[in-house]
């Protein structure tokens, strides 16, 4: 049995580091070759610190291991580095690179002349550096304010790491608040969940109980009541029960009596509003409160296209496509021609694109400036293919310049006639509040979607909140065409989202499937068989492609994290001729496929754009990703949190995207997340196969549960 290792024979060791094997930003994990005190020979310790320089001192406290190919090794469960005050050791760490304009022959030069007063030098009195050969102003300079920035970086370093912050962590605060970090930290602590990606309040409350903040303390309080109303936006709300938000506040804090003063100090500071029983955070009421403004003033309006007769254009429009309209399409035509503001909605199947392409081809030759838009980039470029106009994302159509704001706007609007949305269920409160804002005087606008897919990521139900409040022209699809009827894909889709669980019999020219599996690793092999060899062969689906594995959750043994792990050592496994790359827990491998997890616009690369990398350069390390046929995007080690594999996708992730073939895992294992809305957004993104696998009792219970429409929201209630 073996012993805990904190109980066994630890001692603590001293010595000089003489060079950094291996060092992990991410998570502070190192190899390095040491000296110990009293000793000549070097061996190696692994341990964690958030940055090394070779010659530093080192403390370690730990326990020494055998190796059988590196001999013994010391792992230190505890590393502590300063800065070195032997003579040799001062040399090493000022040659080390560490210093910008002193390289290991100045090193000597300098150590030569200054000894161990050295370091004093450099801070407070450099003029005397050019004292020394070959270093003249420009380089004391140049060695001065490399040492200062490198001394206030290791001083915060370490003031974050004692406080148990990740080396990626620690930089990033640094890089956020420079050289401030420390006296914003010690000020509020609780700053760091709302400016800092990455760092959540229970982060920040760890930070701030080790700076010793109180428990009721009035900051930490507050940060708790903002966090409730945060994690309820991410949650998709855009407002919360009061009660509710005190309960949670409590749960979250472990104080009772101090939170209902906090939150009336919130609402009288503006950092909350309270609207009848519900509190806001502002953004998302004044979000609200925009769209109602805008739809009503649109609503209003009649539809000032030219003169069109509606019978001549429907007869003109089936004749140029060759496609017979049907009652209730034609219908959707003439109520387009006719409005100023309408929704066109519907499940697969029920003919919204081939509406959209008459109603378009229609004001076209009107003359009529048409301006195409979706949510996503995907979503974009297939609402491109299917009509054969430019369309961009809504992001994109509005200029969106990251902290800077937006280009577009009630100042500087849009230019065009007639606006078209298409997969407007995915667009939130705070997108369309935006995009309404920006729409020019005189313009009319369209929207298409399917209001029973999942609703946005971010807060609201916009296009339900629409179609529901009744205070917008909407035309309903329901009816099923004859060549869309005979999908099993489409069909299924449709009983689901009636609350039925489809006919899950095979057929053998069906495209859509259910396997059963009862175990969670029985599911995962069978999903990784399917991709890998069984769908492959018998429809010749490029395995990493077209197959596209859809789940509902990150986490458990089939989430995506599990997945992508399973998938990519069957799809794309280590050879000794692809070079990979680990980072932020991640191993990144030439041919990998990837998603793009934040809007990067410098970039131009968006949240949900799927690419492959196609090489990885080693010295300096850089991975290349290419979207589309024509775009090669670079990425730097520290930007690869960006990216995360997609061989295995969350179903919102998906939204607004198809794939040749989609295999979706069905677990009890997922039973929080299962829905109506869920298993119908993915399966209705398969375009040609769709493969359940999983367990019959998963699927029931997520046809008759429907979870995600209860959002609170307050947008139909101001309509």
């Amino acid at each position: 049995m073996s012993v805990p290792r904190n109980n066994r024979n630890q001692e603590v060791l001293r010595g000089l580091v003489d060079r950094v094997v291996f060092h992990n930003e991410e998570n502070g994990y190192c190899i390095l070759k040491i000296v110990p005190e009293g000793k000549r020979d070097v061996v190696s310790l692994i341990g964690r610190a958030p940055r090394v320089v070779a010659g530093e001192e080192f403390e370690a406290r730990g326990v020494w291991e055998p190796n059988r190919d590196f001999g013994p090794q010391f792992k230190a469960d505890e590393l502590k580095l300063k800065r070195p005050d032997s003579l040799n050791g001062i040399e090493r760490y000022l040659g080390s690179g560490l210093i910008e304009g002193i390289g290991g022959k100045y090193a000597k030069r300098i150590v030569e002349k200054f000894g161990p007063k050295v370091f004093d030098i450099i801070e407070n009195e450099s003029k005397r550096l050019e004292e020394v050969e070959g270093v003249g102003k420009k380089r004391r300079l140049e060695i001065r304010e490399s040492w200062m920035k490198q001394k206030a970086i290791h001083s915060i370093m370490l003031f974050l790491h004692q406080h148990g912050i990740s080396s990626s962590r620690a930089l990033r605060i640094y890089k956020t608040y420079g050289d401030e970090a420390q006296a914003v930290l010690k000020e509020n602590p609780y700053r760091l969940a709302q400016d800092i990606r990455g760092i959540g309040f229970k982060t920040a409350d760890d930070i701030a109980y080790q700076l010793g903040v109180a428990e009721d303390a009035p900051e930490r309080i507050k940060a708790g009541i903002l966090h409730v109303l945060e994690t309820a936006a991410q949650n998709g709300h855009c407002c919360f029960p009061e009660p509710k938000v005190v309960g949670k506040a409590v749960e979250l804090l472990g104080v009772e009596a101090l939170i209902v003063p906090q939150i009336e100090a919130l609402i009288a500071s503006e950092q909350v509003e309270r609207h009848g029983e519900f509190l806001y955070l502002p953004y998302l009421r004044k979000a609200e409160q925009s769209i109602a403004a805008s739809v009503k003033s649109l609503a209003a309006l009649p539809s000032a296209y030219p003169s069109i007769d509606e019978d001549a254009a429907l007869a003109w429009v089936m004749k140029k496509t060759g496609k017979e309209l049907a009652e209730s399409q034609q219908r959707a035509v003439r109520e387009a021609l006719r409005h100023r503001m309408l929704i066109i909605t519907g499940g697969p199947g029920v003919g919204k694109t081939t509406i959209l392409r008459s109603i378009l081809l229609i004001l076209q030759s009107k003359q009529v400036k048409i301006v195409l838009a979706a949510p996503t980039g995907r979503a974009a470029k297939r609402l491109s293919e299917s009509t054969g106009l430019e369309a961009k994302t809504l992001h994109r159509l509005l200029e969106y310049q990251g902290e800077g704001g937006w280009g577009r706007h009630r100042g500087k609007p849009l230019v065009g006639d007639l606006f078209v949305v298409d997969e407007a269920s995915m667009i939130d409160a705070p997108l369309m509040a935006q995009f309404l804002s920006a729409l020019p005087q005189g313009a009319h606008l369209l929207i298409v979607g399917d209001a029973d897919q999942l609703p946005s990521v971010g807060p609201g139900m916009v296009l339900h909140d629409l179609i529901s409040s009744g205070a917008v022209p909407c035309v309903k699809l329901t009816e099923i065409f004859r060549q869309a009827a005979s999908s099993r894909i489409i069909t299924s889709a449709h009983a689901i989202n009636r609350g039925q669980v489809p006919d899950l019999k095979p057929a053998s020219r069906s495209d859509f499937f259910f396997l059963e599996a009862s175990e969670p690793d029985e599911i995962r092999d069978l999903i990784v068989q399917l991709a890998h060899t069984r769908l492959p062969a018998k429809y010749g689906f490029d395995p990493i492609a077209d197959i596209q594995v859809l789940t509902p959750m990150n986490r458990n043994l089939l989430g995506t994290a599990s997945l992508n792990h399973s998938l990519q050592l069957a799809l794309n496994p280590p050879n000794e001729v692809k070079f990979e790359i680990e980072r932020f827990q991640t191993t990144f491998r030439v041919g990998d496929k990837v998603i793009q997890t934040h809007n990067n616009y410098d970039k131009e690369v968006f949240n949900g754009d799927i690419g492959h990398i196609v090489t990885i350069d080693a010295d300096p390390v850089k991975v290349h990703v290419r979207y589309d046929a024509d775009r090669l995007v670079g990425y730097e080690p520290g930007e690869l949190d960006e990216l995360q594999p997609a061989y295995a996708l969350t179903i919102h992730k998906s939204q607004g995207s198809e794939f040749p073939c989609v295999i979706i895992p069905v677990s009890t294992q997922h039973y929080v997340l299962l829905e109506r809305s869920l298993i119908y957004t993915a399966i209705t993104r398969a375009k040609k196969l769709c493969v359940l696998v999983g367990d019959e009792r998963a699927l029931s219970l997520a046809v008759s549960k429907q979870e995600s429409r209860k959002r609170f929201t307050g947008l139909r209630g101001l309509l």
